[in-house]
């Protein structure tokens, strides 16, 4: 499970999608309840979401710090 703490704009990431593992970049952390990647998020400073493109798709998805997987450094 990552770290909320460790998680920035740009890190390489991967998660879970359909049973695959798929790899993107963080886009951007949601500290409020906002519209992103088609839905509503429910995020808050206490409990923050991450915006995420894919590497394979490019389109955006929305995930919690603990379906998030550090990869690497960041470029």
């Amino acid at each position: 499970m990552a770290s909320d703490k460790k998680l920035r704009k740009g890190d390489k990431v991967s998660w879970k999608s359909h049973g695959q593992d798929v790899g993107g970049k963080i886009e951007k952390k949601i500290t409020e309840r906002t519209e992103a990647a088609g839905r509503t998020v429910d995020a808050s400073s206490e409990e923050p979401q991450y915006e995420v493109r894919s590497d394979n798709s490019g389109k955006t998805a929305v995930h919690k710090p603990g379906a998030l997987h550090k990869k690497g450094k960041s470029s």
